[in-house]
């Protein structure tokens, strides 16, 4: 090896170092936010090589991603100056296949074993729904499929399942847990797995075969694991499996940042882990080397309510930095307007947008942003997911109102003939598409005139005409109905969200959230064409390949990255804290949602800007918004201030009252006046703004003014804000 150990160690902090080179016994290191966790899990597994007390093959390193892999992989090279393929270096999915790959046969499979996606699993759910006339409407084929996920990152096999009897067996009237044994025997008949199955597999010859285990634990001297945190209980105990025999499980992780728990991550592993190995060695990586000392102060204050944490606090030996800015403003088009106004200033200043990123709860928030962005012309990206009217539920929705706005769209008609499910098999939408083209007629009308004749079957020309009764219907409502309601009319009627709601994976809240946004957007347009041209103006829009973007995503998603500029929006009671997750979790859930709040301030280097909004446009109607409990339990200390931003606030005054006399928090409102104590205002009287400066009043409208600003160019305030001089 080309590196030197004193090299290598004298990068070191103090609790680093002391985490490298306590290579014996179990060892849990909490690493919190930009303290260097991957600089340790690196440096460790060199430092064991350099020390000569263990040879790569008996060295487990596991990672959670394939580019925490690759990045651990290249780090290591570099540290020593060779190349380390064939190393037990990976994520959990990788390692089990390979270990499953030398005792395929133990679980009746072959070594040529097949690896098989999430579309192939669903094809085969339903083709067993089919065999056991289970209707796939009723009992949607990725309902199933998510319980048997549930299943698997639980370590449980059928007969597991059928002796401690967990949740999901309601399924199609009690029968899950058969269909779950019907899906594996399916697998196996094929010679294929899923992922769950690449541990629960291993996990299976563990339990049936103690030679090959006792091989994997002989084998192992070392376990090295990161993120440790987001384990759920299949890959913990693969993991505790593989330590048994020498102890050295060297777990990196962090319990406030465990936001993973709807998809199986068990932060109780992380909390128990002392329990579970005796003689534990803890060691608290603290220092951080990504955020100013505001931002950590507050986000260790912040993630201190919580009770079930093993505990930390953040701190750096850099500077304070500027504190953290909370702006309330009126509504979610004023907060897109505020954050974009605030970028741009960023940008004036010779900063490149590449520094920005917005983190959004909930990805309906993102419609608001992109439809600012795109009319103001500042580039952006969606990170970690489509944009908004890119994914699959919207441009279904879409495909309804364009097939009422043309039934001439061919397009359209494709996409949502049998979405949802309609009973037309690939033959009948195969017999329309080839009677359209000889008849040369729409896809619609086509079907139309097949659903009065014999050429399809009966169930199909049944469906057919009620679609077509339908269309009809929706094509008159559109002249007597407001576009919002019209969407939800269709929604409704066609039967799209009775599927949402039946969908029992993770992602159909999500998307059913995304349709009540889709709706709000409708809502701002007179016409059907109108809002259709819109559309296509912002797909149109939306390519910003090779430019500097400011990036849009959802907390989950910025897990791992950080940022010069963070903004966190819509940070209210029910949007954040998410209530959903409170109604099905409890205080866990209110917990989890506290760590990503943690998550969310901690991606910044520099500044935050953190908005609530006084109200919210949901189905058509302006819903009240408390801030969120979060705001509350930041340090007064490490906030620069609260203050509205602009436009009427006397449409909410009362919310804005309720929510100053509950917080008791007056003094922090700057600049804030009844409309009635205001002074009058006369035209081209010259005023000044605390954030932009002195201008002259150029008109008056009612409780707004027009004011021509010396710098920042017109902008329409409330008089609340302005200020004679």
């Amino acid at each position: 090896m080309t590196i030197s150990k004193n090299n290598y160690l004298s990068e070191l902090n103090t609790e680093q170092r002391e985490a490298v080179e306590s290579v014996n016994g179990p060892l849990l290191v909490l690493a919190g936010a930009g303290t260097g966790k991957t600089k340790v899990l690196t440096t460790r597994l060199s430092h064991i090589l350099h020390s000569n007390i263990a040879h790569p093959s008996e060295i487990c390193t596991v990672t959670f991603t394939n580019k925490a892999s690759n990045e651990m992989r290249i780090r290591v090279e570099n540290m020593i100056g060779s190349s380390i393929a064939g190393w037990w270096l990976g994520t959990f999915h990788s390692l089990a296949a390979r270990i499953l790959r030398s005792n395929a046969e133990l679980v009746n499979l072959k070594t040529t074993f097949t690896i098989i996606d999430t579309d192939d699993q669903i094809r085969l759910i339903k083709q067993i729904l089919a065999v056991e006339n289970i209707d796939e409407k009723r009992w949607p084929a990725r309902s199933l499929l998510s319980i048997i996920q549930r299943w698997k990152d639980m370590g449980l096999n059928p007969i597991d399942v059928k002796n401690v009897h967990h949740g999901g067996t309601d399924f199609a009237n009690d029968q899950a847990i058969k269909l779950y044994q019907n899906y594996q025997n399916r697998l196996i008949t094929l010679n294929a797995v899923d992922f769950g199955d690449l541990l629960l597999h291993v996990i299976t010859i563990f339990k049936n075969k103690p030679d090959i285990k006792k091989l994997y634990q002989n084998k192992f001297k070392y376990i090295l694991v990161d993120e440790f945190q987001d384990t759920n209980a299949s890959q913990y105990y693969w993991l505790k499996t593989l330590a048994e025999n020498h102890k050295n499980l060297c777990a990196v992780g962090d319990d406030d940042q465990s936001i993973y728990s709807w998809r199986g991550a068990d932060v109780n592993n992380i909390l128990n882990f002392e329990k579970d190995f005796k003689n534990t060695k803890i060691i608290r990586l603290e220092r951080n080397y990504r955020s100013t000392g505001n931002i950590l102060a507050a986000a260790s204050h912040l993630i201190a309510k919580n009770q079930n944490r093993l505990g930390k606090t953040l701190w750096t030996e850099g500077d304070m930095g500027n504190k953290i800015n909370i702006r309330t403003v009126y509504d979610g088009r004023e907060e897109a307007q505020s954050i974009s106004d605030e970028i741009e200033a960023y940008q004036r200043n010779n900063n490149s947008i590449n520094n920005v990123a917005i983190l959004v709860r909930a990805g309906f928030q993102t419609r608001t942003f992109e439809e600012r962005f795109l009319k103001i012309g500042l580039p952006y990206q969606v990170i970690g997911g489509l944009r908004f009217y890119e994914r699959a539920e919207i441009r279904d929705a879409i495909a309804y109102l364009r097939l009422v706005n043309s039934s001439d769209d061919q397009l359209a008609f494709a996409r949502i003939i049998n979405k949802p499910k309609r009973g037309l098999g690939e033959m009948t939408i195969r017999n329309i598409e080839q009677y359209s083209r000889s008849s040369k007629l729409s896809l619609e009308m086509a079907a139309r005139k097949l659903a009065e004749t014999d050429e399809i079957s009966t169930k199909a020309g049944t469906s057919i005409r009620l679609f077509a009764k339908n269309l009809d219907k929706w094509r008159i409502d559109v002249n007597n109905h407001k576009l919002g309601d019209l969407a939800e009319i269709i929604l409704e009627e066609s039967g799209y969200v009775e599927m949402l709601k039946k969908d029992r994976s993770i992602e159909a809240p999500g998307r059913l959230d995304n349709l009540k946004e889709l709706i709000n957007a409708i809502n701002e347009f007179d016409s059907l064409p109108n809002f259709l041209e819109h559309i296509q103006l912002v797909m149109d829009g939306s390519n910003n390949q090779n430019v500097e973007t400011a990036k849009i995503m959802t907390l989950h998603a910025s897990k791992g990255l950080e940022f010069p500029l963070v903004f966190l929006p819509g940070w209210e009671e029910g949007l954040f804290p998410n209530q959903r997750s409170i109604d099905e979790s409890g205080e866990s859930g209110l917990e989890e949602e506290r760590r990503l709040a943690y998550v969310g301030i901690t991606r910044a280097k520099n500044d935050i800007w953190i908005y609530n909004a006084n109200s919210r446009l949901t189905h058509g109607q302006w819903i009240d918004c408390i801030p969120s409990r979060f705001l509350d339990e930041l340090p007064e200390k490490n906030i620069n201030k609260f203050s509205f931003y602009s436009n009427n606030l006397s449409r909410n005054s009362s919310i804005a009252s309720e929510w100053l006399i509950a917080n008791n928090k007056k003094q922090k409102i700057l600049n804030y006046k009844s409309y009635n104590e205001t002074s009058e205002f006369k035209i081209m009287e010259r005023i000044f703004h605390q954030k932009f400066g002195y201008g002259k009043v150029s008109e008056i409208d009612g409780d707004k003014v027009t004011v021509d600003f010396e710098k920042a160019g017109q902008k329409k305030l409330l008089l609340n804000f302005i200020e004679k001089i």
